[in-house]
């Protein structure tokens, strides 16, 4: 290589530098900004998600204390205190269990009916509660309105349909149509979906029919 262009080569190696330099200098500020930003948002989410994690830590606590009370009475009204911004379905569906063990079916009713009204919760909590009111004996409901509500929750493929199916059948025996309940529970037993605890329930109540359990069901 001459001279002449070792020198061209080392006047652009200048230019490339100083251009780059300027450039920099002009726009460098938007990368040290990218970067305050950049660090700014982590620290942002990670001080967001410390605050969810306290708040849902502060939730759990007031939940188990309130239901570490004594009478069903005290843990209802222990559970209605807790502020419910976090997560009010939860803490709605322990209060209306609590007041139906403390004989309060119309206020569980109520609180249930609002969890089911409100439908910024999942839809399996609104299923949930639906199926609460449902079997509320002192509700004021009656036979046909929740029967109405037990097959609404089957047809819809609720999670809840087996015990839904169950307690047809439940309203079967109570009218005395032994017949159509031994066709359901029968059934009951060859769905996949039964759980050990619904099976065992299911087989006690088709012998104290006096039928025995796996016979083919045939209705009238």
């Amino acid at each position: 290589m001459s001279d002449t262009d070792s020198f061209i080569d080392e006047v652009n190696e200048e230019v490339r530098r100083d251009r780059m330099f300027n450039l920099f200098r002009r726009y460098g500020w938007i990368a040290v900004v990218a970067v305050l930003l950049l660090v700014g948002g982590a620290a942002w989410n990670e001080w967001r998600a410390s605050q969810e994690r306290a708040q849902s830590e502060a939730l759990g606590d007031a939940i188990v204390a309130a239901l570490q009370m004594e009478t069903a009475s005290e843990r209802a009204a222990a559970l209605q205190e807790i502020d419910t911004t976090q997560a009010p379905a939860i803490v709605q569906l322990l209060s209306a269990a609590e007041l139906v063990s403390d004989g309060q079916g119309g206020e569980a009713f109520a609180q249930l009916s609002a969890v089911q009204a409100n439908q910024a919760v999942p839809s399996i909590y609104r299923q949930i509660a639906e199926f609460k009111s449902l079997v509320i004996a002192d509700a004021g409901q009656d036979v046909a309105f929740r029967r109405n509500g037990f097959e609404g929750l089957i047809s819809s493929g609720s999670a809840l349909r087996v015990l839904a199916e169950e307690q047809l059948a439940l309203l079967d025996i109570a009218a005395n149509d032994t017949g159509g309940a031994l066709v359901r529970l029968q059934r009951l037993l060859e769905d996949s979906d039964v759980t050990p605890g619904v099976r065992r329930r299911v087989t006690q109540l088709i012998t104290a029919l006096g039928a025995k359990p796996g016979d083919a069901p045939t209705g009238d």
